[in-house]
C-alpha cells in the first residue's frame, strides 16, 4: 500500500511530458530532426567539398556577400574540419608581431548581418601537396561591393586535408600587418 501511495504522490507519474518513455521519445525525435539538417547541409554542400578549386572557391563565397546578410556560416562550418582554427596574425599596440588562434566558432561570433557589403575574391593561389595533405597560399582582394574597387588585398595561408571522402580545411592564416 505504500508502494502504491509512492507512485500516486510521484508528480512523474500523473504528468504525461515528464514520464521517462515520452522524453526518450522526444529526444530520439529531436536526434532524427538534427541529422536531418545535417544530411540536408551534405548534401547541399558536397560539390564544395569535392576538389582543392571547389573548396577554395567555396571558402571565399561563404565569407563574401551585400549589406544586411552574416556569413554563410552553415556552409562555411561544412568546409571546415570539426577541429579546425583560425589565426589571425598582426600587431600589437607597441608594434611587435602578434597571433590571434581560436576555433571556427569564434571566428564566426555571433555573425550578424554586415553594416556594408565584404567580397573577398581569390586572385592568385599557389598549391603544395604532400599525400592527403595540401597547403595553399591564396591571394586575394576584399571589395565593397561584388566587382567593386579593392580596399585591401592580402595572402591567406590555408590548409587542406582529403579523407578518401572530401577535402577539409584544418586551417587557415593570415597577416593582418601585412598591407
Amino acid at each position: 500500500n505504500a508502494q502504491q501511495s509512492k507512485s500516486t504522490d510521484d508528480p512523474n507519474s500523473t504528468n504525461p511530458l515528464l514520464r521517462e518513455d515520452f522524453m526518450g521519445k522526444i529526444l530520439l525525435m529531436l536526434a532524427c530532426c538534427a541529422y536531418a539538417f545535417n544530411a540536408s547541409a551534405q548534401n547541399e554542400y558536397l560539390e564544395d567539398v569535392a576538389s582543392i578549386d571547389a573548396i577554395i572557391n567555396a571558402y571565399y563565397e561563404a565569407v563574401s556577400g551585400p549589406a544586411g546578410q552574416a556569413v554563410d556560416s552553415t556552409r562555411d562550418r561544412y568546409l571546415h574540419h570539426p577541429n579546425a582554427w583560425v589565426a589571425i596574425a598582426g600587431k600589437d599596440s607597441a608594434d611587435v608581431p602578434s597571433v590571434s588562434v581560436m576555433t571556427l566558432a569564434d571566428y564566426h561570433g555571433d555573425n550578424l548581418p554586415r553594416s556594408q557589403g565584404f567580397y573577398e575574391k581569390e586572385v592568385e593561389r599557389v598549391i603544395s601537396r604532400s599525400g592527403n595533405m595540401v597547403h595553399v597560399w591564396s591571394s586575394y582582394t576584399s571589395a565593397l561591393t561584388e566587382n567593386g574597387e579593392p580596399f585591401t588585398r592580402g595572402v591567406n595561408s590555408i590548409t587542406l586535408f582529403f579523407d578518401d571522402e572530401r577535402w577539409w580545411i584544418m586551417g587557415w592564416m593570415f597577416d593582418n600587418s601585412a598591407q
